[in-house]
């Protein structure tokens, strides 16, 4: 039997405490043996291949680094911050480095934790210390291979991270900022490179993108797995222009009084506005709502669906949220419409016509975000003009949405919850479930209407304390400023392809 070290487990530093002693209360030590080990350089290399021997990399800086089935060759990063790579986890075996400190001991013939004491500590970890303990030894990999392929038992809440690429790693990889342990980790994704698309949302940890042909995708950056969504020529007034060898070479883009000609790359800047991703209890699996320009209807599919959906007239969407099993839209003069797509057929139903003091283009960004308590809070953010002509986040307002009096009422502030606004999903999150959050303070990325217009402009990332209206930043400034950086809240659930054959 394969035995795990203490000194083993004190390697996963960023661990919290109380289940690092958790965990070391319930490791029986006897019959200790100590070796001499090679000084281990700073820089620890996993390599998920096991043909190949393990090396050591420069020790320029603290990182960890954990690499898929591929040669390629290690990348130094900036040494600006402790910095980490995490690629995908779905397929990865994990393997234990025998040189970890100068002194290691090694406990021999002592029982191991029993598999379900494992599973129920690991499953209380955030995703980059669930990776590093299946790295430990074959008990801990056990449990989180059996964690990993039942997510329902894993039930720890995600701190939200930050995604952006960075000319300093290839096109295909995404870094992943984390703001619970201030950390940066780079994940290699599958093609088309992630720097080609663009990013038009996330959600419960599964970004939308669009391809260089327009095309969109599912793409969970945690597990790697990428979903393609209906081909675009299933919207309806998307037609598709052939060339001789009947290939599609060009987009045609129908309205209500005019058609015109797109490139293939060229037609997602004037037809996908935001997309948004939703739990389908129907079957287990997600819904994608999409708002399309140019006059921000929408339309949806579920994942295995050959064709995109137009839900029944309406327009002027601006923001969507899914709660009590319907599709709430919100428009930008104040109505709110619900949908239930459970059914056959769709219909649009009028919650309110108009909220008495609705959030305008002329006050800012509206978004629609569900508490913890289960209120429906609508926000405000505005924007000041900076000396280069840029917008930046000044001033964030939140408000509680009474439906039954069709008014919003000003909350002051946040007290103890934290908001997460941009391009992503918003999120309303308790402070005191994530403790490495700044409570009463909104966390925002750029959210331009027409973000991709302005590829080279500096983005407005930060964060604003709603208590005393200061903004400070989340890190210093890594990000390229095209593709935009997005919120993304990690989750390592893989979708069963298998069932929508």
């Amino acid at each position: 039997m394969e035995a795990c070290s203490v000194a083993r487990i004190m390697s996963l530093g960023h661990l919290d405490l109380r289940i690092l002693h958790k965990l070391l209360a319930l490791s029986p030590g006897s019959h200790m043996k100590f070796r001499i080990d090679p000084p281990l350089v700073e820089t620890e290399t996993v390599v998920q291949d096991s043909h190949r021997k393990f090396r050591e990399d420069p020790p320029l800086m603290e990182a960890e680094t954990v690499v898929p089935n591929s040669y390629r060759k290690f990348r130094k990063e900036p040494p600006r911050m402790e910095t980490g790579t995490v690629v995908q986890i779905s397929d990865r075996k994990f393997r234990e480095d025998p040189s970890l400190m100068e002194t290691e001991t090694v406990v021999q013939n002592s029982p191991e934790l029993p598999l379900d004491v494992l599973m129920d500590i690991f499953a209380q970890l955030e995703i980059p210390d669930f990776i590093r303990a299946g790295s430990v030894c074959s008990a801990w990999r056990s449990a989180c291979t059996i964690l990993h392929s039942q997510p329902e038992h894993y039930k720890r809440r995600q701190t939200p991270c930050l995604l952006y690429t960075s000319e300093s790693v290839a096109d295909n990889v995404a870094c992943l900022y984390s703001l619970a342990e201030k950390r940066v980790y780079n994940i290699t994704l599958p093609d088309p490179p992630i720097r080609s698309r663009y990013l038009l949302g996330s959600s419960h940890g599964w970004l939308v993108t669009a391809d260089d042909k327009s095309e969109l995708h599912l793409l969970n950056p945690i597990t790697g797995q990428q979903i393609a969504l209906p081909p675009v020529i299933t919207i309806e007034h998307v037609k598709p222009v052939l060339d001789d060898a009947s290939a599609i070479s060009k987009y045609e883009l129908w309205d209500d009084l005019d058609v015109a000609i797109h490139d293939l790359d060229k037609l997602r800047d004037c037809l996908y506005f935001r997309a948004f991703v939703f739990p389908d209890p129907s079957t287990g699996s997600y819904i994608v709502v999409v708002t399309l320009f140019p006059y921000s209807r929408l339309l949806f599919a579920r994942v295995g669906d050959c064709k995109w959906t137009l839900l029944p007239p309406g327009q002027d969407y601006e923001q969507c949220i899914h709660m009590d099993g319907l599709l709430y839209a919100f428009t930008r003069t104040g109505q709110i419409d619900a949908f239930d797509l459970t059914g056959p057929t769709f219909t649009r139903n009028v919650i309110a016509d108009e909220m008495e003091n609705y959030i305008s283009g002329m006050d800012g960004w509206m978004y629609a975000v569900q508490a913890p308590c289960g209120d429906l809070l609508q926000v405000c953010r505005g924007a000041e003009v900076t000396e280069d002509i840029l917008l930046e986040t000044d001033k964030i307002m939140v408000y509680k949405a009474d439906m039954s009096a069709k008014k919003l009422v000003k909350m002051n502030g946040l007290r103890d919850h934290v908001l997460f606004l941009g391009r992503s999903q918003s999120q309303c999150l308790s402070a005191e479930e994530y403790p490495q959050l700044k409570t009463n303070c909104v966390y925002f990325t750029d959210d331009d209407t027409y973000i991709s217009r302005y590829k080279n402009n500096r983005r407005d990332i930060g964060i604003l304390n709603l208590e005393n209206g200061s903004r400070e930043e989340i890190a210093s400034e890594l990000w390229c400023n095209w593709p935009n950086p997005i919120w993304i809240t990690p989750n390592i659930t893989r979708m069963n392809m298998g069932v929508y054959k």
